[in-house]
């Protein structure tokens, strides 16, 4: 039974805390759709899409007004694009991109994500066509995401993969330049993708799962960090106590939301991502949690140690809080999205090199990192490769999302505004690694991928 005490806290984390629901996500699987006819595949994924999500926004909408507790994205995922535009002989594979973005507005969602390909062993059917035209279908949409899976600690990593997304990437900056670069800031690549992931631009619906579900993602930073403020002379097994009760009670809320939204929508439940992703709102920050503990500044040494306590102390906490985790569910740090990482880069504090010693031990990798608009491809798939290797190496998700600022060097800001935040533009390391990079091939995986 819940006391008093525990629903005026609650009241105060949404209040003053930044506590929300950062996105109810729908999955849909869409191999029902496919189709050597393209114009029939894409009328039967727009019927389906359409069909199931109907009523997304309105219900979420509902929960929200109900339990006062912010929503703050609907979104869908659907299987990867590439699954389903195998059968149609590489026949314009874009218009699957323009039949996403026509469902999602359609239905008032904010992103619809899985304009996928999983290519970590090698290129099936539809692979190749849907990879090289990413570029032209996020210059050409609003709300579509696309990640494609370069790498797996089972299969190792697709080198020819990723040279291809190094140019995707900077070719994606390149069409979008007149509006900050945004479709790069949509393109996800990954190293052991996770199949029901809530959070864009990764998001997919996985061919494993079933037929619709439900995932939710849920934040709170800013919780974290209040609760932290009055921890004074606590040791840090008692910082990691606290953290995971306050994981316990976000996650809690993200299970109510994760029922209500299931039962009323008559879609399985999935799982709950218990991630704390952060927002450029003052207050709301990853980067704040650390400081807290007692960093001076985001990126001093102690950094990498901080945030693996954090990480830890999440999962454990908010894994007892729902009968189903699954998804990233950890501790985000993407640089445009958190104002003390922004702050944190402006003064110099924190590098490239320094967050990918992070990601090592945080849920996700590089994400949202603005770099020279000069980068060549092979520079950015090299730094692919080298979080594909973190991932690889460690059985663990690990991702990249950069963003070129065309005609922007370093010193300079980008500004996304919304959640996407702004941040300047940091240094990549000099040398070049292109004669490494067109060697392409597979790098092996790992011995501790042998566990049968």
């Amino acid at each position: 039974m819940l006391e008093t005490k525990d629903i005026l806290e609650t009241i105060n984390m949404i209040d003053n805390e930044h506590l929300d629901v950062r996105t109810v996500t729908m999955g849909i699987s869409l191999l029902d759709c496919i189709d050597s006819d393209i114009n029939k595949a894409c009328d039967k994924v727009y019927d389906k899409i359409c069909r199931y999500a109907e009523d997304l926004v309105k219900t979420a909408n509902d929960i929200s007004s109900e339990y006062g507790i912010p929503i703050i994205n609907k979104r869908i995922s659907v299987t990867p694009i590439a699954n389903v535009a195998a059968a149609c002989q590489n026949s314009g594979v874009v218009k699957f991109a323009h039949t996403l973005d026509k469902a999602a507005a359609t239905l008032g969602v904010d992103f619809i994500g899985g304009y996928s390909a999983l290519v970590q062993k090698g290129f099936a059917a539809g692979d190749f066509a849907l990879i090289e035209s990413i570029p032209q279908a996020l210059a050409e949409t609003k709300k579509v995401c696309s990640s494609v899976n370069i790498g797996s600690t089972k299969a190792g990593i697709n080198m020819d993969a990723v040279k291809m997304m190094g140019k995707a990437i900077k070719s994606a900056a390149e069409l979008t330049a007149d509006n900050n670069c945004l479709g790069a800031a949509k393109l996800v690549v990954f190293c052991n993708a996770p199949e029901d992931n809530p959070f864009m631009a990764g998001a997919f619906h996985g061919v494993g799962e079933a037929d619709c579900v439900i995932n939710v993602g849920v934040s709170g930073p800013g919780v974290v960090r209040a609760a932290l403020t009055k921890c004074d002379g606590y040791d840090l097994s008692q910082v990691a106590d606290e953290i995971k009760r306050t994981a316990f009670k976000i996650t809690r809320m993200g299970q109510l939301v994760a029922q209500q939204a299931s039962k009323r929508l008559c879609v399985p439940f999935g799982i709950v991502d218990l991630s704390l992703a952060p927002t450029p709102a003052v207050g709301d920050s990853v980067a704040y949690i650390l400081e807290e503990m007692g960093l001076e500044v985001c990126g001093c040494h102690g950094t990498t140690a901080a945030l693996a306590l954090l990480n830890d102390a999440v999962k454990k906490g908010g894994v007892m809080a729902s009968s189903h985790v699954g998804g990233l569910s950890g501790a985000f740090i993407p640089v445009s999205e958190d104002a003390g990482m922004i702050h944190a880069a402006e003064v110099g504090a924190l590098d490239i090199t320094k967050l990918e010693a992070m990601t090592a031990v945080c849920s996700v990798g590089l994400d949202m990192i603005i770099i020279p608009g000069d980068t060549t491809p092979e520079v950015i798939s090299a730094i692919i490769a080298d979080e594909a290797a973190i991932g690889m190496v460690n059985s663990k998700t690990t991702a990249v999302r950069l963003i070129p600022a065309i005609g922007k060097g370093v010193g300079d800001t980008l500004d996304f505004g919304g959640l996407l935040g702004y941040g300047p533009v940091m240094p990549v390391r000099s040398g070049s690694p292109a004669k490494f990079i067109n060697r392409r091939g597979r790098i092996p995986a790992p011995m501790q991928s042998l566990k049968n």
